[in-house]
């Protein structure tokens, strides 16, 4: 392969143009990609066109193909967009482009992972930073799957097996509890660290998911003690109305019976830093927990990707994810502090994740992240009265964080017809692209679920999306007598 080094700053000059471009139209910017139609294949040229010609046609395919999610409409998932602050360190992150396995790798990736975590652990008031060992990871899924990785091993030993070196064979089937909040991700960690879906039991008190306490403490009561101990999953932030697991009550019992207490904290933890008390309360106890997952590209609004996981124990992690081989660096003897993160979680190849978040949580500081965490929930409560107020819609649920549910329910349309309208809606706000946003199932109706987290998000952006699903429902029922 031929490089030619002196395209360099050419590349790294219209790389930047390209971006600033983006950039300074994403807030008028069609979310969806301008071109529906889906490039065709081409054959892998034979010789090469140039690193500058090659850019120039990424960008072009880009303006085409590219989702705006990024910009203050995407609603669709719980998606930041990236801060000033966070993006220029991604950027150097890359140009940088450090082994952020080791110190051995990049004294600097390890000096600001070591750094960052403590700063997390401080903005969520967890206790002491040397309490937990905090990993790194793609997402929150992943930050799952290093806390549910940890309780594996931890289940394993009350059973007298190292399950990292002996698997799983002969034991029983692990029994995990939760409620009806529980998201897909952690059924998917589960899968992937061989306890299997079919290890969790559901422990529901309402049609909205709520745990029942009394129930899942009586089956920790009952665990015959060859099966157990079990493993609780709490849900700080559920996907359809931000609602909370009692995570307080869940460590209780976790303490009572020597459970362990795994929360899924993907954006719910970040109410941890709201300045409100009252926000704060909702996630009480959550320092109480094993293992904490959540996602930075979430509430942080640092790129993707980028989620951290914290567990109590490090030996658990260590045994989990160590990786011997003679060429490979060892933890520093005699040091508490010092890590190797590539025996520490799934990934040895570990892009430097802590930069972006060490740069955001320096430019904003606690009072900074409060106040966007804040400012979201105060736009959710913006959103609900709007929606009140708009002849046609019904809010669903009332907000409990930062995602609103609510559907289309104009009067004359019988309530048999509202999911098939509801459904029809979404279908067109999605191709318009002026807003974006999907639906979900909740309390058995379909719903539209917008969720507030990008820093760029204001009012007005409220309008367009009221106005964009207002106009779809109007427009399905124009061309659908049986929707009138």
């Amino acid at each position: 392969m031929t490089v030619d080094g002196s395209e360099m700053n050419e590349v790294l000059r219209a790389a930047l143009a390209a971006s600033v471009q983006w950039l300074d139209g994403l807030a008028d910017r069609q979310v969806t990609p301008r071109s529906s139609a889906i490039p065709g294949q081409v054959p892998l040229p034979e010789v090469g066109i140039g690193a500058s010609a090659a850019f120039q046609e990424l960008a072009s395919r880009a303006q085409e193909r590219a989702m705006a999610s990024a910009g203050p409409r995407y609603f669709h998932y719980v998606v930041g967009g990236a801060t000033p602050a966070a993006l220029g360190a991604d950027w150097f992150a890359s140009a940088l482009d450090q082994v952020a396995s080791s110190a051995q790798g990049s004294p600097l990736a390890i000096d600001l992972e070591e750094l960052a975590t403590g700063w997390l652990i401080e903005l969520f008031g967890l206790g002491a930073p040397e309490d937990w060992t905090g990993q790194f990871t793609t997402g929150a899924t992943m930050a799952s799957f290093v806390g549910l990785s940890a309780a594996r091993q931890w289940w394993g030993m009350a059973h007298g097996v190292d399950v990292a070196e002996e698997g799983l064979a002969g034991l029983p089937r692990p029994v995990v509890l939760t409620g009806g909040y529980v998201h897909a991700s952690v059924v998917k960690s589960l899968a992937m660290v061989g306890m299997g879906r079919r290890s969790i039991e559901r422990f529901t008190a309402d049609n909205r998911g709520a745990v029942d306490l009394a129930r899942l403490g009586a089956r920790l009561q009952s665990m015959p003690k060859e099966q157990g101990p079990a493993i609780v999953v709490a849900t700080a932030g559920e996907v359809n109305a931000g609602r909370f697991d009692p995570i307080d009550a869940l460590a209780d019992l976790c303490e009572a019976h020597g459970a362990w207490l795994h929360v899924d904290g993907a954006f719910g933890l970040f109410a941890r830093a709201s300045a409100d008390p009252g926000v704060q309360a909702r996630c009480r106890g959550i320092e109480r927990a094993q293992s904490i997952a959540s996602d930075a590209h979430k509430w942080l609004n640092v790129p993707y990707d980028c989620g951290f996981a914290f567990v109590r124990e490090r030996s658990l992690l260590a045994k989990s994810f160590r990786m011997v081989a003679d060429y490979l660096p060892k933890a520093p003897k005699g040091s508490a502090t010092r890590r190797v993160p590539a025996n520490l979680g799934p990934e040895c190849s570990r892009r430097a994740r802590a930069l972006p978040i060490f740069a955001t949580l320096l430019a904003s500081g606690r009072a900074g992240v409060a106040a966007m965490v804040d400012e979201h929930l105060r736009l959710a409560k913006v959103l609900a009265a709007k929606i009140v107020a708009q002849d046609g819609l019904e809010l669903v649920d009332e907000p409990h964080l930062n995602v609103v549910p609510f559907r289309l329910a104009p009067t004359g349309v019988r309530k048999r017809d509202l999911d098939a309208l509801n459904e029809a809606a979404a279908a067109l706000v999605l191709a318009g692209g002026d807003v974006y946003v999907g639906t979900t199932r909740y309390r058995s109706r379909v719903v539209f679920r917008p969720a507030i987290s990008n820093w760029r998000t204001t009012e007005a952006d409220l309008d367009h999306l009221v106005a964009a699903i207002v106009d779809a429902g109007q427009q399905c029922r124009n061309e659908s007598p049986e929707l009138r």
